[in-house]
């Protein structure tokens, strides 16, 4: 198994105001949300970002980590689980000229709103069976998503980036998590897409259960 590792440190940090929002989030707003359309990405703050656009300040100081820990460079290939419109990737391609991006979605509707120079890159699918050959990437990334999957199906995906992964090891995720009963109440508050979420120690043994290699950290709000 990988490490715990914070690669997303120098991501932009938002103040969230959890409680409030746990207060106003109903079954029919987490619905709509599980959907990945129009409402999660570009609706109401009720049913998900309340919209999503690109902005520089929020990849770009974290792909430079990436690339370190990764050793990613102009020949390198990665995927990216969960692209949403391909912000990431874009950045990707930013920072690392020549770099080879692919990413996939369950949203229809980010794929077709995506940065148009990372969507001939795109595919909607599932994390579950990535449409990919085998040993293909350099790096797999998948950030706040894997967690919208039951544990079933959470566990065919990890073994799904040990697949196309030309070297064990070298992806990194995000999940939802907690750390004490205090966190797992923000955690359930804040949350509209997450099927599987686990007590840190809990995801550990997960991950190692299933036989991911990868690296790992948590989104706790």
């Amino acid at each position: 198994m990988g490490q715990e590792i914070d690669l997303m440190a120098n991501y932009p940090k938002t103040k969230r105001d959890v409680s409030g929002r746990g207060h106003t989030k109903t079954p029919e707003d987490r619905a709509i949300a599980r959907q990945f359309g129009k409402a999660f990405f570009d609706g109401s703050r009720d049913t998900g970002y309340g919209g999503f656009s690109y902005m520089p300040r929020f990849w770009q100081p974290v792909i430079p980590d990436f690339k370190a820990h990764y050793g990613l460079d102009s020949t390198s290939h990665i995927l990216d689980i969960g692209c949403a419109k391909g912000f990431m990737l874009y950045d990707f391609q930013q920072l690392i000229p020549g770099i080879q991006v692919s990413g996939i979605d369950v949203s229809e509707y980010a794929i077709e709103h995506a940065v148009e120079s990372v969507k001939p890159h795109l595919l909607v699918g599932s994390a579950v069976e990535l449409p990919y050959e085998n040993n293909s990437f350099d790096a797999v990334f998948s950030i706040t998503t894997l967690h919208n999957l039951e544990e079933d199906d959470l566990a065919k995906s990890l073994l799904e980036i040990e697949r196309v992964l030309k070297q064990r090891g070298k992806s990194f995720i995000t999940v939802d998590a907690y750390r004490n009963d205090e966190e797992k109440e923000r955690m359930e508050a804040w949350n509209l897409t997450a099927k599987t979420m686990m007590h840190v120690d809990e995801w550990k043994a997960f991950f190692k259960k299933v036989g991911y290699t990868g690296d790992y950290y948590w989104f706790i709000p």
